[in-house]
């Protein structure tokens, strides 16, 4: 019969019967005790994040006081129910039901309770809604950092949901404002009463002809008097439980290729309330990201509205639809950086408190060398991306006046670097959880199995890391968008503290290096140069997250005269911009390992301990 035992003071647990097998014992059975490996679930994500809680110091300024209750709600929710549910959710996810009793098709997505639950608290709790923003700025409070850290809390929990909700919200209703009849915009409206985050839209772009060679589409719209009749298959279509999608298609008679694309909106349905063309075939049995309802989806004589400017004819768009479309996909972007940066956030979490309790050799995994050196790098990893997407949300300009999409991005270059580079952290980081959980993290039954299945999309969605550098070409060599770019680096280094000298000077000289390369780059032969557009981009990238890194370095130092941002510049700048050597930096100053409690207590603290 089983015992417990406690030992040390810690909570008791049970004696297994081979725990008293002649090399078992109460202090090996201490190594396993399942009370000691709680991870992430449960924890109040806001009050165990000191780097969340200087981004909202440094963002919100006076109104920090306002939005902190505020925030750690948020982070209780986030870190208990919503990552409880979602858990429920990747077990259970959506499913189909194609026909009803008569043999109607009814192309019903049927989201389970949990997923339900989780949405109806997040657009509750959200910070984009329209009465929350009021009463933000009603007390002098700029909403826009709040939305953001909402959005990081959510993707560490289910970046799925962050998906199903937030999937061109802003894109449909920006869109339609400006080209539907009037009459459909009251509809949108409607629909999108609790905020551009409410789950409502999707759009509609990948077809099985190609996914990212989007002119090579085949769907084909029609005119209908003041609408269109749309038909053809889109191949990959997420949130496809949504009530308003924008639909890429070609207007019938118009040039097969980029410029007959134009962006239409369907709604599910017609005017006259009668259910629209719009046939679910079936629901993709995805990797992961289970909460977000992916599918088939085809367009038969489907209603449709004309979301850009008509052609002189008054035929089909204007042949910017396409690039129209992309220009609105760098928000998109920055909102897949964010579930990059969720999962690396969430990785490195779990990781830290596995270590901590785990033992090996005769202490704690954090404790060992090897570990500390692998624990310091996810930091300053994880902390340069954060940098890179709280800037990418934030340093911007102010534009239309709406909380989503009023602030277009300051830096055209910026929004594919950042996916560049966060995105594929999510799952570097993942990957990197469950080695350092050993056989345990490649099972289900722990959190990070699920976390590198979710966080495989986000270098696929809204376009692959080729994709990217093929817009960091157009965006140098169209709008010579590289020169804002080294301007906001230069500017950021200006920032950086007083007493490290030499990380400035280091990354400054990269600024120009950087400058360097693109004018090398525009003289290769155009073969060359699209091949070369990939470390091109890493470099720019690593410079960027560098420059920022120094930029909060000053600020804390000015807040607080604290240096550990210096800390984690240096140590970023160290790996990604320095000259190894001959030596590889093997003799290197061992920082990472001498202040391994200043970067891991900065990083990550259990409230409690």
């Amino acid at each position: 019969m089983n015992q417990k035992c406690n030992v040390r003071g810690m909570a008791s647990y049970l004696i297994e019967p081979f725990d008293r097998l002649p090399f078992g014992g109460a202090e090996k059975a201490r190594r396993y005790a399942t009370e000691r490996y709680q991870g992430a679930a449960g924890l109040n994500w806001y009050d165990c994040d000191p780097t969340l809680r200087f981004l909202m110091r440094r963002h919100l300024g006076d109104g920090f006081g306002w939005a902190e209750p505020r925030l750690r709600e948020t982070g209780a929710l986030m870190g208990g129910p919503v990552n409880a549910w979602a858990e429920e959710t990747d077990r259970n996810p959506p499913r189909l039901e194609k026909y009803d009793r008569w043999g109607r098709d009814v192309s019903e997505v049927v989201m389970p309770a949990s997923f339900e639950a989780a949405r109806r608290e997040v657009v509750a709790a959200s910070f984009t809604r329209p009465d929350f923003i009021a009463e933000a700025r009603a007390n002098g409070v700029d909403p826009a950092p709040m939305a953001v850290a909402w959005s990081y809390l959510l993707d560490q929990a289910d970046i799925g949901m962050a998906c199903a909700l937030g999937t061109g919200g802003d894109m449909v209703v920006g869109l339609t404002e400006l080209f539907a009849p009037d009459e459909v915009k009251r509809r949108v409206r409607e629909i999108f009463a609790a905020g551009e985050f409410s789950g409502e839209a999707a759009q509609m772009l990948t077809e099985r002809s190609g996914g990212s060679d989007l002119g090579a589409l085949e769907s084909t719209a029609s005119k209908d008097g003041d609408a269109w009749r749309l038909n053809g298959l889109k191949w990959f279509a997420s949130n496809a439980n949504g009530s308003a999608f924008v639909v890429l298609a070609k207007s019938e008679g118009a040039a097969d290729g980029v410029r007959g694309i134009a962006p239409f909106l369907v709604l599910r349905e017609r005017r006259d309330g009668s259910r629209n063309g719009v046939r679910i075939r079936r629901l993709k049995d995805k990797l992961g990201t289970r909460s977000v309802a992916s599918a088939e989806i085809e367009f038969t004589d489907a209603e449709a509205f004309l979301l850009a400017p008509a052609s002189s004819s008054g035929e089909g768009g204007d042949g910017r639809g396409l690039a129209r479309m992309m220009e609105l996909t760098n928000g998109a972007r920055l909102g897949i950086s964010m579930m990059g940066l969720g999962c690396a956030r969430r990785s490195l979490v779990e990781s830290l408190c596995y270590t901590r309790v785990r033992e090996a050799f005769g202490a704690p995994l954090a404790e060992q060398p090897l570990m500390r050196r692998k624990l310091a790098e996810m930091i300053v990893e994880t902390e340069a991306a954060q940098a890179l997407v709280f800037d990418g949300y934030l340093g911007r300009e102010v534009g239309r006046g709406r909380l989503v999409g009023e602030r277009e991005p300051r830096l055209r270059i910026g929004a594919a670097l950042i996916k560049l580079r966060a995105a594929r952290l999510g799952v570097t980081a993942a990957s990197d959880a469950i080695e350092i959980h050993g056989g345990n993290g490649y099972i289900e039954q722990w959190p990070v199995a699920r976390i590198l299945r979710d966080a495989q999309v986000n270098p696929i969605w809204e376009g692959g890391d080729n994709i990217l550098c093929l817009d960091v070409r157009r965006a140098i060599e169209r709008q010579d968008a590289h020169e804002p770019f080294l301007d906001r680096l230069t500017e950021a280094v200006r920032s950086a503290p007083d007493g490290d000298d030499a990380t400035a000077d280091l990354v400054n000289a990269r600024i120009g290096h950087v400058r360097e390369a693109i004018e090398r780059w525009r003289g290769l032969d155009r073969t060359t140069a699209e091949a070369r557009l990939f470390p091109l981009a890493q470099y720019m990238a690593d410079v960027y997250a560098a420059a920022l890194l120094l930029e909060q370095a000053g600020w804390e130092r000015a807040d607080s005269g604290g240096d550990r941002k210096a800390l984690v510049a240096r140590l970023y700048a160290r790996r990604h911009l320095a000259d190894a050597g001959p030596l590889r930096a093997i003799d290197a100053p061992a920082e990472d390992l001498e202040r391994f409690k200043d970067l891991a207590d900065g990083a990550f603290v259990h409230v409690g301990e």
